[in-house]
């Protein structure tokens, strides 16, 4: 072989060499865009295609397109995900026609079982391009009964009170946190810590930071100065992944056990059951965690042999049932309290009779406080929706001048209470605002059916004195879609003698949703011309229903013109 053929052969090698070195040095963006592709097209326009790749995860039209990537063998260096953020749940889009969205749950659910090893091992950055990703907002706090459980365990006090301090910040799971559990070794995270501008305003800003000459810094994991300060006005912020040697990698450990796909059910349960060995005052903290896996549970789970064993384990732990029940009935929510009667319903510590017991007494406890309020009557009301408890109505003995009360009426009729049914109905037409708010709370679970009481209703808040209860009072009866002929009379009527707007809106409210065959509309059009209120903010429900009402009488149109 002559010299100058070694020579170009040797040329051709080391050509071959350089670009195989330039391909191994691409770095790759992974992009999951659910809403606005603005910013990932301002990084791909600005990023030089010798250097960068592009990567888009969503696969349009497929529902596991996340578990589709993470079998692929793409490594990502930059993750962008672009999407609207609901504070904690998914990312998601405001485009009707878009159906794919990013349950935070799944992302935990993947970084916990490492089954994607080629989009998580390797990033050095993430950009959150959502309101709140990396806000630092704990999502849970440790309440009173936290530190009393502590107390009655056989801590002082000032140990109590600091342990409570622990437990809150370990537990609080602010989005911030979720994501540094999530992107775990990751050097470098951007999100913001409150509003995120919309795509548009992003990808200006994002423009402006690769014309600064930047583009250097993509990928390096090294925080820049200049894209924080670029997007100060944003409330952009950064973050790093959690790494084992944090003190919050416990707890991450912890969380992982509801969700690492690689351990059996017989193991999750058998992590349950260790974690009822603790204080209760962690159990307390990790009740959503708990209740969510024992609720994934199917029957057909619960059956297999080595499943019910350790479901049976946990069931005959009466140590633990006993100290979880104290602890629950010392719960400051009765919305908590609930929470964790079911819970121990679903574990076998109740049978339906008990659970029954434990909720008559959670309301009776609150009844004997005369504490109730709107979220009492919600609660009750949505507890006994399949009316379960109103066989439980006489365990509740009140004296005459507590069942006057409008909440304590309120719930006893959530719990079938024929004289609290009818105390409630009256409130609704009351002239305090506060008792108002009470029975229609109650009426969104518990609707008139019956028309002679709802006739009844709407005469009594025709007679109100025109106050903001009584804007209340008829907006909750526009739910009912008016048909009868002497309520709708009777709000006809009314309509003139309104001496405020907002009455005169809610009245029109009602009629917009009202049976049209039964109201006399030439009258009524010209009742509405001649006394509506002069509206201080243009166009509104009246207005609507005048053209409503044309609409459906064309002689009366005619008659106009």
């Amino acid at each position: 072989m002559s010299v100058s053929t070694k020579f170009a052969l040797l040329a051709a090698l080391l050509v071959a060499i350089g670009s195989h070195d330039v391909r191994a040095d691409k770095k790759t963006v992974c992009t999951i865009t659910v809403n606005s592709p603005d910013e990932k097209e301002i990084f791909r326009r600005n990023l030089p295609r010798d250097d960068f790749q592009f990567v888009e995860l969503v696969e349009r039209g497929r529902p596991d397109w996340l578990e589709s990537a993470c079998r692929t063998d793409v490594r990502c260096d930059v993750l962008l995900i672009s999407g609207h953020f609901d504070g904690g749940t998914e990312f998601y889009s405001d485009r009707l026609d878009a159906r794919e969205y990013l349950p935070i749950d799944e992302m935990e659910r993947a970084s916990c079982s490492d089954s994607c090893p080629g989009l998580f091992s390797q990033l050095k950055e993430v950009y959150l391009f959502g309101c709140n990703t990396l806000n630092a907002e704990a999502m849970r706090s440790a309440s009173g009964e936290i530190g009393r459980s502590l107390v009655r365990s056989g801590h002082s006090q000032v140990d109590a009170d600091r342990l409570s301090r622990v437990l809150g910040e370990r537990h609080g799971e602010s989005n911030r946190d979720r994501m540094r559990h999530i992107f775990k070794d990751v050097p470098l995270i951007y999100g913001f810590s409150s509003k995120a501008p919309l795509g548009p305003m992003a990808a200006s800003t994002l423009d402006r930071y690769f014309q600064s000459g930047s583009r250097g810094e993509i990928g390096s994991g090294r925080t820049s100065s200049k894209l924080l300060g670029l997007f100060t006005p944003s409330s952009m912020t950064r973050a790093t992944g959690l790494s084992d040697s944090d003190a919050d990698a416990g707890f991450r450990r912890d969380v992982c056990h509801f969700s690492d796909d690689r351990l059996s059910v017989t193991q999750k349960l058998g992590f349950v059951h260790e974690l009822m060995g603790r204080d209760m005052a962690e159990v307390r903290m990790f009740l959503d965690h708990i209740e969510k896996y024992s609720a994934s549970l199917s029957e057909t789970e619960r059956q297999v042999p080595m499943v019910s064993r350790a479901l049976d384990e946990i069931t005959r732990d009466e140590v633990a049932r006993t100290r979880y029940l104290e602890f629950a009935r010392d719960a400051d929510l009765p919305a908590v309290r609930a929470r964790m009667v079911e819970l121990a319903r679903s574990l076998g510590w109740l049978s339906a009779a008990d659970q029954r017991a434990e909720l008559i007494r959670m309301i009776g406890d609150r009844l004997a406080a005369d504490t109730s309020g709107s979220a009492d009557v919600d609660l009750v009301c949505a507890l006994n929706k399949d009316h379960g408890l109103d066989q439980e109505l006489h365990r509740l003995q009140l004296p005459p001048a507590q069942t006057r009360k409008v909440a304590n009426a309120a719930v006893l009729a959530c719990l079938g209470s024929t004289e609290a049914h009818a105390r409630v109905l009256r409130a609704l037409s009351s002239s305090s605002d506060d008792e108002v708010q009470i029975a229609q709370v109650y009426l969104h679970h518990r609707p008139i059916a019956d028309a002679t009481e709802l006739r009844g209703v709407a005469a009594a808040i025709a007679r109100m004195n025109g106050s903001d209860a009584q804007v209340r009072a008829l907006d909750t009866l526009a739910h009912y879609r008016l048909s009868d002929r002497e309520s709708l009379e009777e709000l006809t009527r009314l309509f003139p003698l309104a001496k405020s707007v907002n009455v005169q809106r809610a009245i029109a409210g009602i009629l917009i949703r009202s049976d049209y065959q039964t109201i006399g509309k030439p009258k009524l059009v010209q009742t509405l011309r001649d006394h509506r209120l002069k509206s201080p903010d243009g166009e509104d429900s009246i207005d609507v229903l005048i053209r409503q009402l044309g609409r459906h009488d064309p002689a009366g149109a005619e008659r106009k013109g």
